[in-house]
C-alpha cells in the first residue's frame, strides 16, 4: 500500500510521515531529503543550474541512499552522511529551485517509484500524489497557515540557539510557496482525490492518528 503526503514547506510532512510510518510498519521515503541532498551537491560544487551540460554532469556524479540506524534516518550522499547539512536554510532554498528542473526530477523519479512498488510506503513531498505515485491508495494534502509555519520554523531555530527574524522566515516561506506552486513541471497542488488536512490547530499526534484512521478506512 502506498500513502502519499503532499503539501507546502513547513507543514510538518516529514515529521508526520515518519511517525505514521513507524506506527503502521510502513517504509518512510523522505523525498525532500533526497532533493536536498542533490541541492547540497550542486551548492558545494558551484554548479550553474541554468547550464544544462554542467547540470547533467553534476547529476551523473550523484548517488543517494537513505538508511536507518537505530530508527534514525541517515541521508548518504556519495558515501558521506549529510543528514544535518541538508537541513540548512540555503540548501532548502536551492532545493526549491533545483527540484523544478526536469533533469533533477527524472534523476529521482524512477528510484522513488521502484521503492514504492516493492514496499508498503509513506512518501512525502510536493508532487507525490499528483506525479510520483498517482495511483497511491491514500493521498493527503497537509497544510498550515503561513503564520503557523513561520512560527514553527522560528521556534526550531531558537531551540538551536539561533536568533532568527520571524518576518524573514515568513517571507522565505511565501516565496517558496509561490515557486513550488508556479513551477512549470509538477507544481505543488492538491490532487483531486487527496484528503485536505490543515494542521494549523492540530497537534502532531492528532494529525498522525487522523492519517492512520484514513488508512484503516481505505483498508475497510
Amino acid at each position: 500500500m502506498n500513502i502519499a503526503i503532499d503539501g507546502p514547506a513547513g507543514a510538518g510532512k516529514s515529521t508526520i510521515a515518519r511517525l505514521a510510518s513507524k506506527k503502521l510498519g510502513f517504509l518512510y521515503v523522505d523525498t525532500g531529503a533526497m532533493y536536498r541532498a542533490i541541492a547540497l551537491y550542486l551548492l558545494n560544487n558551484d554548479t550553474d543550474i541554468t547550464d544544462k551540460e554542467a547540470l547533467d554532469k553534476a547529476l551523473s556524479e550523484i548517488s543517494i541512499d537513505i538508511v536507518y540506524a537505530d530508527e534514525v534516518q541517515h541521508v548518504i550522499l556519495n558515501g558521506d552522511d549529510v543528514s544535518s547539512k541538508i537541513r540548512e536554510e540555503r540548501v532548502g532554498n536551492m532545493a526549491s529551485k533545483s527540484a523544478a528542473l526536469p533533469e533533477v526530477r527524472k534523476k529521482l523519479l524512477f528510484l522513488q517509484r521502484d521503492i514504492a512498488a516493492k514496499n508498503d510506503v509513506i512518501m512525502d513531498g510536493r508532487d507525490i500524489g499528483t506525479n510520483i505515485l498517482p495511483n497511491a491508495e491514500l493521498k493527503i494534502y497537509l497544510t498550515a497557515s503561513v503564520e503557523v509555519r513561520a512560527k514553527r520554523r522560528y521556534d526550531e531555530l531558537v531551540e538551536k540557539g539561533q536568533s532568527p527574524d520571524i518576518n524573514i522566515i515568513k517571507d522565505d516561506i511565501e516565496k517558496r510557496d509561490y515557486q513550488d506552486m508556479h513551477r512549470e513541471i509538477a507544481p505543488l497542488k492538491q490532487a483531486e482525490d487527496a484528503v485536505l488536512l490543515d494542521s494549523s490547530y492540530m497537534t502532531i499526534e492528532e494529525v498522525v492518528e487522523k492519517i492512520i484512521a484514513l488508512k484503516e478506512g481505505k483498508k475497510a
